[in-house]
């Protein structure tokens, strides 16, 4: 799979570590909407869209939220997943 210390870019320059990624989901349930201002009203929201449309929420192992205009099949991709496999 991926090494521990693996960087994955979710767009605009911004890294994250792949061993901290639980979950990569699309934005558009109700629930994953929830999620999200859950996340912003515990100050546990990064937003690194540069403003375009969020398409997809990475969930961190730490509890932290990232919203980035990435598809998630691309962010898979990245790490080196088949989306069949997710």
């Amino acid at each position: 799979m991926s090494s521990n210390n693996q960087l994955i870019n979710v767009g605009f320059g911004n890294i994250v570590f792949a061993s901290r990624i639980v979950a990569i989901a699309i934005p558009n349930s109700a629930p994953m909407k929830r999620f999200k201002e859950d996340a912003r009203e515990s100050g546990k929201l990064i937003d690194v869209t540069h403003g375009r449309r969020t398409r997809s929420i990475i969930i961190t192992d730490s509890g932290h939220i990232i919203l980035s205009a990435v598809q998630p099949e691309t962010i898979s991709q990245r790490i080196g997943l088949e989306a069949s496999s997710l």
